[in-house]
């Protein structure tokens, strides 16, 4: 970069990019009264959705939902854009129910761009940041043409934008997600800093013209009847009434597949012209059908992308193959095969740090005042991206008022889990979150978030007074209601043994505890409702939560009892200064893997690979003899 620097002003937070984590991180500092710049490429870009245009999903739900409580504004944008809500995953228990909307993308975009717009103590740049470096009162953030800012803390949210180079067949060059503009030097920057980076990538499906695709040739598939909203700022019952979109579900085939097959000579990924790592669990369609062989057919979604436009994107057919073997590919498949291609199908290469050099906290441990979130820090997704910003912004506020940092554990949060999971352990693919991911899915569930991180939203200053008492006078409800059923007894009655009956559960022959009938399977609150004739005038959320409650108790109590054994981990400590070389008993790569990453306490240090349980009550008997 050669322009000439100029002094262009200061600010106490500078969050560059302005994607999902870019707009909660910026957002959460404002709010909290820390004066924040939002630097963003393209104004036209905030907020974008360069892959499938939806929030939410399995795994994903939580962490909205998490973010909603922290007092976060991915909630709300998407109820407020929302073209159809699915809950996910209703065949299995309910900690692992996951919301999932389908999303306007330009509508979800002006959203969060009005949202940022009109936020107090939060100015919104449309500059490339070229240079970020150390400077005394805290870094200097330098802008393409020669602007140089003066701030306290810095959140690089830079998205899949560094670097950034497009692959279509043997097509490749310099661009960022929609084919826009890449951000072509703040990596080397950080690199003179010390951060390490690596390469990775990701891609998108086509998106077909509506009026192209015989819809009759494809399964429909509706919105939910009860359609369920991400947040509690949101009116339940204007949500409700929505007009919902139908989405639609077609499917792959044999002759599908023997055109990547007879073509896979032709595909970057496979010629060797993409070297970077892809996501696992979002593989393109030339992988899936090389990777699973035996599979006759691969299932594919048509969504629709906004209320006011006829592009359809097609999950599930992501790709990096050459446009003419994409549109054979495409036009092989029921419902598509007249199809017109408004947007070709291609990967995006990006670099991203090695997420280990990151606290908990999401500051860099060598840099005091610079954090990373989103996809940044090697993860994929929007509502990953989201809840690492908002965690981010939040501490880069809290570093400026000198307040405590906001710390999530794997007891508390899905978010707490991304983190840890990405700290600690690291990743060398695209992370994406999971319920399987999370060993506490039982109580940290969607409909408990709120219970879970409230205080927490409150402490930072994001959850106001209204919410907090309306949320407070919730909870007694559902505890006074649990109390109810635990103590309310029915008798035996032709009724409830006609209702037990019809359930195929058994008859009861004397009197029955409320509670005890809620733990039967296939027994719940609305269908006891003839026969609880003293049942409260309480909200259906009310009956809903408290029931999950009811019926997971004894499961629930030992999964709280694991968690407070780990919280006892996570509590404890170990001061920053430690010489771990010096330590008798620990082996070498304990030594060299717990220097490296400098773990905050004992419960990260027991999750590192590479130190074992015996090192751990090496390192244990360590602390408490110095402590001595």
């Amino acid at each position: 970069m050669n322009a000439i620097e100029f002094f262009s002003g200061e600010c106490q937070v500078a969050v560059v990019g302005a994607g999902h984590a870019g707009i909660e991180a910026a957002l959460a500092a404002a709010r909290m009264g820390a004066d924040t710049i939002l630097f963003t490429l393209s104004l036209e870009s905030l907020g974008n959705m360069p892959c499938n245009p939806s929030i939410g999903g399995t795994g994903k739900g939580h962490l909205v939902y998490e973010i909603d409580a922290l007092g976060g504004e991915m909630g709300k944008a998407s109820d407020a854009t929302s073209l159809q809500s699915r809950m996910l995953n209703l065949g299995k228990g309910p900690a692992v129910h996951s919301l999932r909307h389908q999303s306007d993308r330009r509508a979800y975009h002006h959203y969060m761009k009005t949202c940022c717009e009109e936020t107090a103590n939060l100015r919104l740049i449309q500059a490339e940041i070229c240079e970020i470096r150390p400077i005394p009162e805290g870094y200097a953030v330098v802008t393409r043409f020669g602007a140089r800012y003066h701030v306290g803390q810095v959140v690089v949210s830079a998205g899949t934008y560094l670097n950034s180079n497009i692959v279509v067949g043997d097509v490749s060059y310099s661009a960022g997600p929609d084919h826009s503009s890449p951000a072509t030097f703040l990596t080397a920057s950080l690199e003179n800093m010390g951060i390490v980076f690596r390469r990775f990538k990701t891609g998108t499906p086509p998106r077909i013209h509506a009026g192209s695709i015989d819809f009759s040739r494809c399964e429909v598939q509706y919105g939910d009847e009860d359609p369920r909203a991400f947040s509690f700022y949101t009116d339940k019952t204007a949500f409700s009434e929505k007009e919902q979109k139908c989405c639609f579900v077609t499917y792959t085939n044999e002759n599908t597949h023997q055109i990547i097959r007879d073509n896979i000579h032709r595909s970057p990924l496979y010629s060797g012209a993409i070297k970077s790592t892809g996501p696992r669990y979002c593989p393109s369609i030339e992988d899936k059908v090389m990777r699973f062989p035996d599979k006759t057919r691969h299932q594919l979604f048509l969504e629709p992308m906004g209320q006011n436009t006829r592009e359809i994107y097609v999950q599930g057919l992501s790709s990096s193959l050459p446009e003419d073997v994409q549109n054979q590919v495409i036009r092989s498949i029921a419902g598509l095969e007249n199809a017109q291609v408004m947007r070709t199908a291609y990967a995006i290469e990006y670099d991203c740090i090695d997420p280990t050099q990151l606290k908990a906290t999401l500051e860099f441990k060598d840099h005091p005042g610079l954090f990373g979130a989103g996809q940044f820090n090697g993860t994929s997704g929007y509502e990953e991206a989201a809840c690492q910003g908002l965690v981010a912004g939040i501490n880069a506020a809290l570093n400026c008022f000198g307040k405590d940092p906001l710390l999530l554990t794997r007891q508390s949060s899905y978010i707490g889990t991304l983190i840890d999971d990405l700290v600690t352990k690291g990743t060398n693919e695209p992370y994406r979150m999971m319920t399987s991911r999370c060993e506490y899915r039982l109580i940290l569930r969607q409909d408990n978030a709120d219970r879970r991180l409230i205080e927490e939203g409150r402490r930072v200053g994001l959850i106001d007074d209204t919410r907090y008492e309306k949320k407070k006078k919730l909870f007694s409800l559902i505890d006074s209601e649990i109390r109810r059923a635990e103590n309310t007894f029915f008798s035996p009655t032709d009724a409830l043994n006609e209702i037990l009956k019809q359930q195929e559960s058994q008859p009861v022959t004397g009197g029955v505890r409320l509670a005890d009938l809620l733990r039967r399977p296939g027994i719940s609150y609305e269908i006891l409702v003839p026969v609880d004739e003293n049942r409260p005038d309480y909200p259906a959320e009310v009956f809903e939560r408290a029931e999950i409650e009811i019926k997971y108790a004894g499961y629930i109590k030992r999964q709280l009892a694991q968690a407070e054994q780990m919280q006892k981990l996570e509590n404890r400590m170990i001061p920053a200064d430690i010489d771990y070389h010096s330590i008798q008993g620990l082996r070498l790569e304990a030594r060299q893997k717990l220097s490296a990453m400098k773990p905050e306490s004992i419960g990260r240090a027991s999750r590192i690979s590479g130190v074992s349980p015996a090192d751990i009550t090496v390192l244990m008997i360590y602390l408490n003899m110095n402590e001595r």
